[in-house]
């Protein structure tokens, strides 16, 4: 199925746009686009956080800026909207269950308190995942049903790295599902 710039106007599309794409399309596109896999947690008034998401992008290495959305249905969309700090997991195939952990609606995602730690800086941080970073929010601006948040790393650990080259085994979101990329998956 395609859109042309010559289709209708679809109910609820901004002015100024000849068409839009409508949720199901624009949901279609998308999944057969794989996504790096991270969990995001904060905490804003001493409970924290956390959510998993897809969304996370390297804006710019100098100085090291990163973004990811948030959508406004999200229960931890609140401390997200005050929280000055966020800490971004990247995770690997290791890490699965944390990142479905995070994705399950309803659960408290800190009951397992040996999974979790907190920095000295007080942000939450799960134990043992490959990366995590440290982030100064220094931006948000809404977008659609999403808030798209602007953050500049401030710290790092990193217990699994890979050299220049090396496959690892990373975790992405690919067609509704869990995948792990490896030797197996190198192409060139």
């Amino acid at each position: 199925m395609t859109r042309t710039a010559t289709a209708t106007r679809s109910a609820g599309a901004r002015p100024g746009f000849d068409s839009s794409l409508s949720p199901e399309e624009f949901k279609a596109a998308f999944r057969g686009h794989p996504s790096g896999v991270a969990i995001i947690t904060a905490d804003a008034d001493g409970r924290p956080v956390a959510l998993t998401a897809t969304s996370v992008s390297s804006v710019s290495a100098d100085p090291p800026l990163l973004i990811f959305s948030i959508s406004a249905q999200s229960s931890t969309a609140a401390v997200f909207a005050r929280a000055e700090t966020v800490v971004v997991h990247l995770l690997d195939a290791d890490d699965l269950e944390v990142a479905k952990l995070c994705a399950t609606s309803g659960v408290d995602r800190f009951a397992e308190t040996d999974r979790y730690s907190r920095l000295v800086t007080g942000e939450p941080v799960y134990n043992g995942v490959r990366a995590w970073l440290r982030c100064a929010v220094i931006g948000r601006m809404d977008a659609g049903g999403s808030t798209v948040i602007a953050a500049h790393a401030l710290q790092s650990q990193i217990d699994r790295d890979l050299g220049v080259g090396q496959h690892g085994d990373a975790l992405v979101y690919h067609n509704r599902s869990w995948h792990r990329l490896g030797e197996h998956s190198h192409l060139a």
